[in-house]
């Protein structure tokens, strides 16, 4: 098992900035694919579509074209641990964040989520 935990999120400005963490403990198995998904308001149901954010599997990145520019995605593997850190926010980037972790042995485990609401 492996357990995910977010933190960071909150109210901001548009324009202002935030920084989601999210630490993994449990069986971490490397290589693993940790990354960022978000659920806006309304998308909620049977399918949960959640929009991808931004992935880190090792060296390579890929990021939404909504927020690339604007978000960044970084790991500490010493600390298993994810960030997103978010800038010139927009009251479209409103939704929860999930962390995300993935290994083809262990298959995929979701964090419980994180508030991000983007209003002036």
């Amino acid at each position: 098992q492996v357990q995910l935990v977010e933190s960071g999120g909150g109210l901001v400005q548009p324009g202002g900035s935030l920084r989601l963490s999210c630490a993994a403990s449990g069986s971490i198995v490397s290589p693993n694919i940790m990354g960022w998904y978000r659920q806006a308001p309304g998308k909620e149901g049977a399918g949960k579509e959640r929009e991808l954010v931004a992935t880190l599997p090792g060296v390579f990145t890929n990021y939404a074209d909504s927020v690339k520019g604007r978000f960044t995605i970084s790991r500490d593997n010493t600390r298993n641990t994810v960030y997103l850190q978010m800038s010139s926010l927009k009251p479209e980037d409103t939704a929860v964040y999930y962390c995300m972790y993935r290994t083809v042995s262990q298959g995929v485990y979701w964090g419980q989520g994180t508030q991000v609401t983007v209003s002036s």
